[in-house]
């Protein structure tokens, strides 16, 4: 079992209001066009699908997409827009849940492999992302960069966002490399709603290892979808990496999940899907 979060219902009914910025067309226009040209005539498969902001509309480019989703939550608010039919989705952790068929295309955004919270989840879901390639094949992840350059010395928090509506801090263990963030939102009446969430931050330098391990090769490695160059001041990355052509299936017979009903993301920081 994965050391992930739970996503309630309470939690999936208001996922895609709290993440509403995600939804805007610069934000997903750039990544679905992005996926679009790396899954080429091939399919795709969605680690961490959530409600399934990226997943629906890279469908409607005409890639065929699967997801495998944690939280059964948000499973259910993702059959709100799209059936089983046009988006199959499998109920399980993306660490260890197989489904049939092979992928020119497995992805990973906003943040969620940082959900799982230990390095030995972490490795195992880029193994899974190449079990689940065909030779040729790529895996996509969308990572912040962990900010902790800011931290002072004695200091454990950074702010992450200080508008209006929305106050973020995230608190680090530079030991661990565990991160808690820490949201607060005022509501209309005066009170003030706290929601938390913990994860496990990685460097870039950390998943290309995790890479490797799983047979990967470095492809490119980008500021965000959009193609921006990624320097030593970007605060987030977009990494590529592909299954050599002559790479041989390492995936078991399967026949669906075999994993449980895992839950995924931790409220409202790591923003899959």
């Amino acid at each position: 079992m994965t050391s992930s979060e739970v996503w309630d219902d309470e939690t999936a009914e208001r996922y895609d209001i709290t993440s509403a910025e995600r939804f805007a067309p610069e934000v997903l226009g750039p990544t679905v066009d992005l996926l679009a040209r790396l899954a080429g005539s091939g399919a795709a498969l969605e680690f961490a699908i959530g409600t399934g902001r990226v997943a629906i509309p890279l469908a409607a480019r005409g890639v065929p997409v699967t997801g495998i989703e944690l939280s059964a939550s948000m499973v259910a608010q993702l059959r709100r827009k799209a059936d089983e039919a046009t988006l199959p989705v499998v109920v399980g952790d993306m660490a260890t849940t197989t489904v049939p068929g092979e992928f020119s295309l497995v992805y990973l955004v906003w943040n969620s492999i940082s959900n799982l919270r230990t390095q030995a989840e972490q490795v195992a879901c880029f193994r899974n992302a190449a079990r689940h390639l065909g030779p040729g094949g790529r895996f996509v992840i969308e990572l912040w960069v962990p900010p902790i350059r800011r931290l002072p010395p004695g200091q454990s928090a950074v702010p992450m966002s200080t508008g209006d509506r929305h106050l973020l801090f995230d608190t680090y263990d530079l030991v661990t490399q565990q991160c808690t963030s820490h949201h607060y939102w005022p509501e209309d009446d005066g009170t003030v709603r706290y929601g938390s969430g913990d994860f496990r931050y990685i460097w870039p330098a950390e998943c290309d290892l995790m890479a490797q391990l799983a047979g990967l090769e470095p492809e490119t490695r980008l500021a965000d979808w959009d193609g921006s160059p990624f320097t030593a001041e970007s605060e987030s990355h977009v990494s590529v990496w592909r299954k050599p052509l002559g790479a041989t299936d390492q995936r078991p017979d399967i026949g669906g999940s075999d994993g449980c009903a895992f839950a995924k993301k931790g409220p409202e920081r790591v923003l899959g899907g």
